[in-house]
């Protein structure tokens, strides 16, 4: 979804606007670091960080627009809010339009496409995604909100518990367009989360709930506990994921007008250990190196979009590799752009 307009512009806007405005030559489709910075460490023998350096913990191996504003099988490639990788080595990509791709994992070209509908047939408002382990797709939908699973064929098979309070107003005290944004497993596939995007009505302007379900024995889920995440002012959560070792890659992620987009990265607790899941930044994506990437409006930094989805796709060196899209809300002035990160976790 589009992220709510921010009021307060970015410490950092004249600055990194500036630098945009000398970026004056076409960006290619793709780009990616060199081999010598791809590999680099978070720092160098001199002891700078290398030029793909987004942070100590964080680079910047390469970005693709390959897929900005182009159809698959008639299906719009765009509006994608999340990523899933699978036992099978393939990658699931969701548009919060219904549509659920299938992803060459290497390429990140599309191989399939199925339709998503809920139990009226109507489309989903689909923003967080899981493949689990028996190779069914489990889906969010900030409608009401909910969660659904369905087969690899799109075919709907069940749907889980919801607290009433977090339910869509007037039945619950969620926001409209600002529930259930983000969906991840953790590791050994018993608990499952989902984060909200926005505070609950009542809730303090930072305070983000993230509710929790426990596997049964039999496959299904039941309700489980609840935790709290705070997020930076005027941020909401726009994707988490879980870590091999079970703590949370979370994207914060706001929108200013005439500014651009904040996207910072944060390292959360691992779910269990209390009710509050205390966090540390891993990167500002506007520290990013744009590595020649354009933007269609004011950004901090013209890497910068609306990103939305993000999965841990492997390890190298002993860092995630991390794939980030962005949601171009089929937008002229907005991108469908991966980015992969490495990341120290």
């Amino acid at each position: 979804m589009r992220p709510r307009t921010l009021r307060t512009a970015l410490a950092t806007a004249t600055a990194g606007l500036a630098a945009a405005g000398c970026l004056t030559a076409a960006a290619p489709a793709t780009a990616t670091a060199g081999p010598s910075t791809a590999a680099a460490g978070p720092s160098t023998a001199q002891g700078r960080p290398p030029a793909n350096a987004c942070s100590p913990a964080v680079s910047l191996t390469g970005f693709t627009d390959a897929l900005d504003k182009t159809t698959y099988d008639g299906a719009y490639v765009g509006n994608l809010s999340a990523l899933a990788a699978d036992r099978r080595g393939s990658l699931a990509a969701l548009s919060d339009r219904s549509s659920l791709f299938r992803l060459d994992a290497r390429t990140l070209k599309p191989r399939s496409v199925v339709t998503l509908a809920d139990e009226s047939g109507a489309a989903l408002d689909s923003e967080g995604l899981v493949a689990d382990r028996d190779g069914t797709y489990l889906v969010s939908s900030e409608t009401e909100p909910s969660v659904r699973r369905y087969s690899r064929t799109g075919e709907l098979l069940g749907r889980l518990p919801v607290p009433d309070d977090l339910r869509t107003a007037p039945e619950g005290r969620g926001r409209a367009n600002g529930s259930f944004e983000g969906l991840t497993l953790l590791p050994g596939g018993r608990t499952l989360l989902a984060s909200m995007e926005y505070p609950l009505d009542g809730d303090p302007a930072d305070l983000v709930r993230i509710q929790s379900w426990q596997r049964t024995p039999h496959g299904d889920f039941r309700l489980g506990a609840r935790y709290t995440y705070r997020t930076d002012p005027g941020l909401g959560v726009s994707e988490v994921t879980a870590t091999p070792d079970g703590r949370l890659l979370v994207l914060e992620r706001g929108f200013t007008a005439g500014v651009g987009n904040t996207v910072r990265l944060q390292l959360a607790d691992r779910p269990g250990r209390g009710t509050v899941l205390h966090k540390r930044l891993l990167a500002d994506l506007a520290d990013c190196p744009a590595l020649g990437a354009t933007a269609k409006q004011p950004q901090p930094n013209p890497l910068l979009d609306n990103f939305e989805g993000m999965a841990v796709t492997g390890r190298s060196g002993g860092r995630l590799e991390v794939l980030v899209v962005s949601d171009d809300n089929q937008n002229a002035v907005q991108t469908t752009r991966f980015l992969r990160l490495r990341v120290r976790a």
